[in-house]
């Protein structure tokens, strides 16, 4: 990417989960490696994990006081307008401040206040939807934005279709080039070679029904032949692991979080995947078969729209979580079983991918600004 001299200023907000502040990031990876010269500051909500990970990533970031609005009745619902003033108040300090050339929303509550300031104030709004089905924040601001770039076709039913730019959702650069590195996942993980690889993902907290079916089945995939690099999420690692000792396998290894991806996507047969945005997208550029078992717990059924847009292209295959503990061991043995099948599936969701997602964004930016 060419580096240029000029020197821009780009509020990036919104977060609550890494489904949106990952693609943030990357966004900001990809305008800060085009234009080193800028400013580039975050905006989040008070107390969610943007709050860490954007720091991490080596950008500043400023909170809001903001609150997400329950679907049913809670006390909390009553400080709702109060968090929503102050956070417009501020986020109208913020703007007047650092003065943005642009502001991108990437979807959360946390990024209502500052798009809805820089509406109000003129300056060139970008919105950067994940999922299939638009986020009630993103729906919200969809008026007045100037630019909206997507990772799903039909994204006309939420936003003007002359503004929607189809760019993919921006993941880690890392899981790009995995042909040279299943060797090294091999022996990074210190798993068997001739043995296929079931790689597990429920996201960093962890997916309570994927980790049960996985301790239905586990016997099973280790009688079969197979072996498990299982990603069990925070919550649930001691739990398993107890589970895992009283078993007794050994090709079935639990993993509280596994942090070089690259390595366990190269070394992975098949994957057992939720269906978040940013997964899809990752597991799109991976090109590897999945089965996606998607959360019934996120607004809108936002998982399953996005399994089913895979599913609708013969592109992966789909569980649902009520029957997963159940009809795992099935869905595996098919996969396992028929490696035309493996292949198609691969080749297909390889064809859903998009690898410069972060740079297509950028220049969107920067058509906006210039």
């Amino acid at each position: 990417m060419t580096k240029e001299k000029e020197t821009y200023r780009i509020m990036i907000s919104g977060g609550g989960t890494g489904g949106h502040i990952y693609p943030a990031i990357a966004i900001a990876n990809a305008w800060a490696e085009r234009y080193p010269e800028s400013e580039i500051l975050f905006v989040g909500a008070e107390g969610k994990m943007e709050m860490q990970k954007v720091p991490e990533a080596g950008y500043a970031i400023e909170g809001l006081p903001v609150a997400g609005l329950q679907r049913r009745f809670t006390w909390q619902n009553l400080s709702f307008p109060f968090k929503l003033w102050d956070s417009v108040n501020k986020a109208k300090k913020l703007i007047k401040r650092f003065k943005p050339h642009a502001v991108v929303g990437v979807g959360g509550f946390a990024s209502g206040p500052l798009l809805y300031v820089a509406q109000k104030r003129g300056v060139p709004t970008l919105i950067q939807e994940q999922n299939s089905f638009a986020g009630l924040t993103n729906k919200l601001l969809a008026k007045k934005a100037d630019a909206f770039c997507v990772a799903y076709e039909g994204m006309d039913k939420f936003f003007p279709v002359d503004k929607i730019h189809f760019t993919g959702n921006p993941v880690r650069k890392d899981i790009l080039h995995l042909d040279d590195k299943k060797e090294q996942a091999i022996d990074h993980f210190g798993l068997d070679a001739d043995r296929q690889v079931i790689l597990v993902l429920g996201g960093s907290l962890g997916a309570r029904t994927i980790n049960n079916a996985v301790v239905a089945s586990m016997k099973h995939f280790e009688k079969q032949g197979y072996q498990v690099l299982w990603q069990t999420g925070r919550f649930y690692f001691e739990e398993m692991t107890v589970k895992l000792e009283e078993a007794g396998l050994a090709y079935v290894q639990a993993r509280e979080f596994i942090r070089e991806m690259d390595l366990a996507y190269a070394a992975a047969d098949v994957v057992i995947s939720r269906a978040g945005a940013l997964s899809v997208s990752e597991l799109s550029l991976v090109a590897k078969p999945v089965i996606f078992i998607p959360s019934p717990n996120v607004a809108e059924d936002h998982q399953t729209k996005n399994a089913l847009a895979c599913v609708n292209n013969d592109a992966a295959v789909l569980l649902k979580d009520e029957d997963a503990v159940e009809h795992l061991v099935d869905s595996i043995d098919q996969l396992m079983a028929d490696t035309e099948l493996r292949d198609r599936l691969g080749k297909n969701i390889k064809k859903m991918g998009k690898p410069d997602a972060a740079l297509e964004i950028v220049k969107k930016l920067e058509a906006l600004i210039k």
